[in-house]
């Protein structure tokens, strides 16, 4: 495996008028060492079109799963189980990196096996809205993580010698955090970058605004409590269960009162609903080990 070079993992459903924002946020990375999997789920000659856009070369790899709406779970698997790159990252065909990013991460995998990093969150005509996990940059553990990384886990960066996994088809919805949580069943910790690394733009048509999106993540949510419950995973780190737990059953609680929070507030960003609760509650957790410490 190279010891350097990036593959960075792209899913495409009708990402036409996306995915050369995507591409052209690689191009201007300051780490040069990448290589680009598109994997087109629509039947979509991705590489026509890139191409018409001036978007070409070697470093762009083009497969297909030859369905159509196979789902990113199996376009990403499709791409891991061809590439050969010790590091990979995820690129959401909506999305964009920051020139950064990868520099950034690679610096940080080497002393840890995966790497986070703050978000940018805009609309989809690129207008920020808000940033996510915003701090110094920090060692996370994975009991700890979702309360800073509150919402989507497709920024990763990992080191496949130290950690790897695929994508579990049963999950749809919530797929990024239940592969994070196959990841650290070996990585004890993540590296957290805490200046925004990654555009995540909320694309009015993607699954995650999609119809029915609330029922299906308040499924996949219920799932994983039930895996965590069950001690699925086998963490290498002590207290990843109870933390993820707590953040799940939290994030079903704001499931549940969310409409009402969204009628109120119209274009209240979950985020925005959600990050209050997580506040408080680590707030009180930490009043907790204050007062066992003292005693």
């Amino acid at each position: 495996m190279s010891d350097v070079r990036v593959a960075v993992v792209i899913p495409a459903y009708r990402a036409g008028a996306w995915i050369g924002e995507a591409i052209r946020s690689l191009v201007v990375q300051s780490h040069r060492e990448w290589e680009a999997w598109i994997v087109a789920d629509d039947g979509e000659d991705y590489e026509a079109m890139l191409g018409r856009q001036g978007l070409a070369g070697s470093r762009l790899r083009f497969l297909s799963t030859g369905r159509l709406g196979a789902g990113a779970v199996t376009a990403r698997n499709l791409a891991l189980d061809c590439l050969s790159s010790r590091y990979v990252a995820v690129l959401d065909a909506d999305d964009r990196m920051k020139p950064d990013k990868l520099a950034r991460a690679v610096a940080a995998l080497q002393t840890h096996a995966i790497v986070s990093c703050a978000l940018d969150v805009m609309d989809q005509d690129y207008r920020h809205l808000r940033h996510v996990g915003v701090g110094p940059d920090r060692e996370l553990t994975p009991a700890a993580y979702k309360f800073t990384c509150l919402s989507m886990d497709s920024m990763l960066v990992w080191d496949r010698t130290r950690c790897d996994a695929r994508y579990d088809p049963a999950f749809s919805n919530m797929s990024d955090l239940e592969f994070l949580m196959q990841l650290w069943r070996t990585a004890p910790a993540t590296w957290h970058l805490g200046t925004p690394a990654h555009d995540y733009i909320k694309v009015m048509t993607s699954m995650s605004n999609a119809s029915g999106v609330t029922e299906r993540m308040i499924a996949a949510k219920r799932a994983l409590l039930q895996r965590l419950g069950a001690g699925h995973y086998r963490f290498a780190a002590p207290g990843t269960s109870e933390g993820l737990a707590a953040f799940l059953e939290l994030s079903l609680a704001a499931e549940a009162a969310y409409p009402a929070a969204l009628a109120a507030t119209p274009g209240l960003l979950f985020e925005d609903h959600l990050e209050p609760m997580l506040r408080a509650r680590a707030a009180v957790a930490q009043t907790s080990a204050a007062s066992t410490s003292r005693t």
